[in-house]
């Protein structure tokens, strides 16, 4: 697929994708509407080296690309292909806040080296409202924001870290305490983000919720990500991969 490129847009949007032909035209018009006004480049990077996602993808003046699978390693590609002077990484089933753009800006007009926003989940348990509840709770008082909560930051920031940390899993995780051993500010926003609670209901909400915990635990003192990779696994079927966040 040909890319279609702007003069330096603002802000590029990274999307990760494996497995997201069905919804992924949808996924770029959420990013313009939010957008509309700003100078925001979408950037679509699919894990599949088949393009399975990107064949889907019918709309035009999208950069998109392949990558080797792994969230870390698509995000890393599609920044080094974005054109903004601001990234955003966007997971497939994550929708963001009016006015998301401007608010980002704002932030890291004021000195915020990575930001995200607060998180609601798209589900009406009660224990996942909690369950997102806490997440932004865990969030502000640690500085300590998960992937699906929309990071953004400056490109040269990015760089100067050596982009995401090449793990299975947690590379979030590794990128904001990069950030924070650096001496940046982390911002959470308090507009919210909309994530996809398909993770917690396949595997059970309580069940995903305390191992996400004990990941997070597990990881903080020190074993490695590669190990903790295998008690996290992809969800079956189509709708699998490099979209799903956790809580």
């Amino acid at each position: 697929m040909t890319a279609m490129r702007r003069t330096r847009p603002s802000f590029s949007v990274v999307i990760p994708v494996l497995g997201e032909a069905a919804g992924i035209d949808a996924v770029v018009d959420h990013v313009r509407v939010v957008g509309y006004g700003q100078d925001v480049e979408v950037v679509v990077v699919d894990g599949d080296p088949a393009g399975s996602t990107l064949a889907a993808l019918t709309r035009s003046g999208v950069t998109a690309l392949t990558a080797q699978p792994g969230r870390a390693r698509q995000q890393n590609a599609g920044a080094a292909a974005a054109g903004g002077e601001f990234l955003l990484f966007l997971h497939a089933d994550v929708r963001l806040p009016a006015g998301a753009f401007q608010a980002a800006a704002a932030a890291l007009a004021a000195g915020a080296a990575l930001g995200a926003f607060s998180l609601t989940l798209r589900t009406r348990h009660p224990w996942l409202r909690l369950a997102a509840a806490g997440a932004t709770l865990r969030s502000r008082l640690f500085s300590l924001p998960y992937g699906d909560q929309a990071f953004f930051m400056r490109r040269e920031v990015l760089c100067a870290l050596g982009g995401f940390p090449d793990l299975p899993i947690m590379e979030d995780v590794a990128l904001v305490r990069a950030v924070r051993r650096a001496g940046g500010m982390v911002r959470i926003l308090p507009g919210r983000v909309v994530a996809s609670a398909r993770r917690y209901e396949a595997q059970g909400p309580v069940r995903t919720t305390l191992r996400n915990l004990a990941l997070l635990t597990l990881f903080s003192c020190g074993v490695p990500a590669a190990r903790l990779a295998r008690f996290y696994p992809p969800l079956p079927g189509p709708e699998c991969g490099a979209g799903e966040g956790g809580a």
